[in-house]
């Protein structure tokens, strides 16, 4: 199954929204900057119905986002510090994700417990970021474009 992220370029929030092959949208990703110090964006279905909630944690020198799916912390993705390249962890109660690829050039696999869960590729967009996703058919497509998001603001998001 292939999805797209289109980034919108002029808003003055993160806005973000997610089509399948057919153009049709599947989710609207929406930045609410609630007070200082706490950032949430929510991912929601067709419908506005919220599916999950990204989480940005302020924390010294590295980047972390938690993930919540039903308002259960499903996963937390955290900048690793690195010489000359960035790293990403993902830490998860619903099984081991690793991260293979190019992360700085957007252009990686995502593994859960070794089996392939989805792939993300850099697609030139002249009103944004966009990225072309690649999910097996039988794959969680919420899951993986949450995880997704939260690696891409975790490594591209001024700290």
């Amino acid at each position: 199954m292939k999805l797209y992220i289109k980034q919108k370029l002029f808003s003055f929030k993160d806005k973000y929204q997610i089509f399948d092959a057919d153009d049709n949208v599947l989710f609207d990703i929406d930045n609410k900057l609630i007070n200082y110090g706490t950032n949430y964006l929510h991912i929601n279905d067709k419908n506005q119905v919220e599916q999950f909630l990204i989480k940005r944690k302020y924390t010294f020198m590295i980047a972390k986002y938690e993930i919540y799916y039903s308002n259960n912390l499903f996963a937390t993705v955290s900048q690793e510090i690195a010489y000359f390249t960035r790293k990403v962890s993902i830490e998860s109660n619903y099984g081991d994700f690793e991260i293979q690829g190019d992360l700085i050039s957007r252009e990686y696999k995502i593994t859960k417990s070794r089996q392939y869960f989805g792939s993300i590729h850099k697609k030139w967009n002249p009103w944004g970021d966009g990225f072309e996703l690649d999910i097996p058919d039988d794959g969680k497509p919420g899951i993986f474009c949450a995880l997704v998001i939260a690696i891409d603001n975790c490594l591209h998001t001024d700290k």
